[in-house]
């Protein structure tokens, strides 16, 4: 069974997502603090995380930031779920590694096809390829397992980060929209917009680029989107 993790200090709205899940079919724990989290995550082993931005003790984006520097849960689908709306809170959300970003109030209809889309998206990054490794200039991807390294040295990315890296590896040198990106990335996920490529992009690149301002591997075209370099 499916096994989602709630930390939210609000108990009626953790109940509330928790009656709703399980009666979808997955298993819930719902965390009340910040300082219970981590230690949810160990022994609870989620495959999905609901976090909410604001909790007493520590903090949702400190919380995201741990997960995500863990090798062992740096893969962990997160959502994250705060009554802050403001663009710039959703990005910085996105930036720390969040794979979506649903704001209070909201609809449980919609946060759950939500948690479906992002275990889906999570699902299908670790399904195997026809091609199971990609090398390019320091660039190793092993589609099999999952794993990414550059110059040698692991790296950890989210679900997401990783199946845009997959979508873009595997079409060398084809320049994409951000509209071809969300269909092919998140697929029929309509509550994603395109900006959220731009975070998602801008954050995989801060992990396997040297430099972000002249990247090497993830390229913009201007006016259009992205691609990956070309290989020759």
């Amino acid at each position: 069974m499916t096994k989602i993790l709630i930390v939210d200090d609000e108990k009626d709205i953790a109940d509330l997502i928790s009656y709703n899940l399980e009666r979808e079919g997955f298993r819930a724990r719902i965390v009340l603090d910040g300082n219970g989290a981590l230690a949810a995550v160990r022994s609870f082993t989620p495959d999905l995380m609901i976090l909410d931005l604001m909790l007493p003790g520590v903090g949702g984006l400190d919380i995201c930031k741990r997960i995500r520097a863990n090798p062992e849960t740096s893969s962990l689908p997160i959502i994250m779920l705060t009554a802050k709306a403001d663009e710039v809170d959703k990005i910085i959300g996105l930036e720390i590694g969040a794979d979506d970003y649903v704001t209070k109030p909201f609809s449980v209809k919609e946060l759950v096809a939500r948690v479906r889309t992002v275990l889906r998206r999570a699902q299908e990054g670790k399904k195997p390829s026809a091609k199971e490794r990609f090398e390019f200039q320091g660039l190793s991807i092993d589609y099999g397992s999952c794993r990414v390294r550059v110059e040698g040295r692991p790296v950890t990315l989210s679900p997401t980060e990783l199946k845009l890296l997959f979508f873009l590896s595997r079409n060398p040198g084809r320049v994409y929209s951000r509209d071809q990106i969300l269909t092919q990335v998140w697929g029929d996920d309509t509550f994603i917009t395109d900006r959220a490529v731009d975070v998602h992009i801008r954050r995989l690149r801060s992990v396997i680029e040297e430099n972000m301002e002249k990247p090497q591997y993830i390229l913009t075209v201007r006016g259009f989107g992205y691609k990956f370099a070309d290989i020759r």
